[in-house]
């Protein structure tokens, strides 16, 4: 048999930029048990420290770090506690996203709630990135993964759209960049609804709306993580079985 050498990477360090009660704590949940040292960010405070109290339990210790990742200053300061307590971050995964009104008719959205759906969605996602380029580019190593969504490729709500469209092209452009440069950009499209917890098997078929398992999702996260150079993926669609496409 001929043994197959894998370039593969393991992240010693990751962050994640937007911890929800669904996909965020179970990419947390996943990355603590893949041995990564973890920072977590986000706006709600209470959130983290449940989370936090959760992987203490099971033995591990993840730094929380209250941030809103449309604002500059807070960023730069979580940044720089993350290096100062964990080291350069390998692994960014920019999970935040500003929802804006669902539903709304065009002439009704406000611009301020226009602008906070883009400061969360792309500015958030700007900033936290340009935090952990730097370091990236002296190891030649590193990745960053953009959590995005249908409206990414084909428009639904204005403000949400708008903003994974921009997100999108900046995964894009930032591979463009950074790929040569041995840092891993990839963009995850999530078509579905998201359950809030971890359910068992048969959850998904106890209802009419199609759910996606959020730790089946950070499973497929791992799995771009792992990828060997020579085999990149630029984008991922998932979706749950039942979903029906394009409707």
């Amino acid at each position: 048999m001929i043994a197959i050498q894998m370039n593969t990477f393991t992240p010693e360090v990751s962050a994640i930029a937007g911890v929800g009660p669904g996909l965020g704590a179970s990419l947390a949940r996943k990355l603590a048990k893949e041995g990564s040292r973890l920072a977590l960010l986000a706006r709600s405070p209470d959130f983290l420290e449940a989370l936090s109290k959760e992987l203490r339990q099971h033995g591990i210790e993840a730094l929380t770090i209250p941030t809103d990742v449309s604002d500059t200053g807070q960023v730069a300061a979580a940044f720089e506690l993350i290096r100062d307590r964990l080291g350069p971050v390998d692994l960014l995964i920019n999970n935040a996203s500003g929802s804006g009104p669902f539903g709304q008719a065009f002439v009704d959205i406000s611009s301020e709630s226009f602008a906070r759906g883009w400061q969360v969605g792309v500015l958030g996602p700007f900033l936290c990135s340009q935090q952990v380029v730097p370091a990236m580019l002296v190891k030649n190593a590193g990745c960053i993964l953009f959590t995005g969504a249908t409206s990414s490729v084909r428009g639904g709500a204005i403000t949400f759209s708008s903003a994974k469209f921009a997100m999108r092209g900046l995964a894009q452009a930032l591979a463009k960049e950074l790929w040569p440069k041995g840092i891993h950009i990839a963009h995850i499209v999530v078509d579905g609804v998201i359950q809030e917890s971890e359910p068992d098997s048969a959850a998904e078929d106890r209802t009419t709306e199609p759910l996606m398992n959020p730790a089946a999702i950070a499973e497929a996260y791992w799995g771009i993580v792992q990828q060997d150079r020579s085999a990149w993926s630029l984008e991922l669609d998932l979706r749950p079985h039942r979903e029906k496409f394009f409707e």
